[in-house]
């Protein structure tokens, strides 16, 4: 009995540390990103550390505590799906799971003066964050090379 209340008090450290580093990291991203900002040093951002701090935790609530986080921005409002997946992918990986950073342009960048992009992250093969309805065609998966074959249409 004494075994399951000590695993449970861990469990709940680490929960609290994921929350307050994901509400850190949040808060910092808006001025370590800019318009201009390639994309390489956007990645970097994303990338895990060497520790699994978070082993164990459900994906599921990892997901939920980045959407709960994010849910009200201050700053980037305008690229909501960059943060998220940002952070999504980051604290997915320090937990063990193996996710994918996905970026997509709409098609109909060719007829339109602006670009329009999209950022999204999966996991085994399902989208977990950066659902949405417009068709994106996807240009990039991260880690490199690692294209699932999970298209936005």
């Amino acid at each position: 009995m004494a075994t399951k209340s000590i695993h449970g008090a861990a469990l709940t450290a680490r929960w609290v540390a994921l929350r307050l580093e994901l509400w850190v990291r949040a808060r910092i991203l808006a001025f370590q990103i800019t318009r201009d900002q390639p994309l390489a040093a956007m990645l970097e951002l994303a990338t895990p550390t060497a520790r699994r701090r978070y082993t164990g935790m459900p994906a599921a609530k990892i997901v939920r505590a980045v959407r709960r986080t994010l849910r009200r921005p201050l700053l980037m409002r305008k690229r909501p799906c960059l943060r998220e997946g940002l952070l999504a992918y980051r604290f997915l990986a320090e937990a063990g799971y193996r996710p994918y950073l996905h970026f997509g342009v709409d098609p109909a960048i060719v007829t339109s003066p602006s670009a329009i992009a999209h950022c999204w992250v999966t996991l085994d093969g399902k989208i977990v964050i950066g659902e949405s309805q417009t068709p994106f065609v996807e240009i990039l998966s991260h880690p490199e090379g690692a294209i699932e074959g999970v298209s936005r249409q």
